[in-house]
């Protein structure tokens, strides 16, 4: 049976989900928006780089209430509402974030519109190392 993880250190969910489901040593992370997880009524950060920062910074405190990290990850959806703007500066603000010979699997889909305003959301799959 998978375990549901909804952290209270985590950030606030933005609709009804879990932060993070595990089966057999796969997680599975929701997607992340930019928001301060100690201020979640905060406004978000301005522009896609710092963004996307928190959306990494996200990620990765999900993970580490799990005892993973962002190396952990294997496959990374990101969500960008200003694609031809923005995939640039997206792409080098998440190349700081990972080794260059191990690199997710990603796809990364222009859409029309994210929750709360958001310029980008990244959800992944991790997988438990030795299983």
């Amino acid at each position: 049976m998978p375990d549901f993880f909804l952290f209270d250190k985590g950030p606030r969910p933005v609709a009804p989900f879990s932060h993070a489901v595990e089966s057999d040593g796969w997680v599975i992370l929701t997607g992340q928006m930019p928001t301060d997880p100690a201020a979640p009524d905060a406004p978000l950060p301005e522009g896609i780089t710092a963004q996307t920062e928190q959306v990494l910074a996200n990620l990765a405190l999900i993970l580490g209430e799990l005892g993973l990290g962002l190396d952990h990850i294997v496959q990374c959806r990101a969500y960008l509402t200003e694609f031809e703007r923005d995939y640039e500066a997206f792409n080098q603000a998440y190349l700081a974030h990972f080794e260059p010979a191990r690199l997710p699997a990603r796809t990364t889909v222009g859409v029309t519109a994210l929750a709360v305003g958001a310029l980008v959301e990244i959800d992944c799959v991790a997988r438990r190392p030795d299983l």
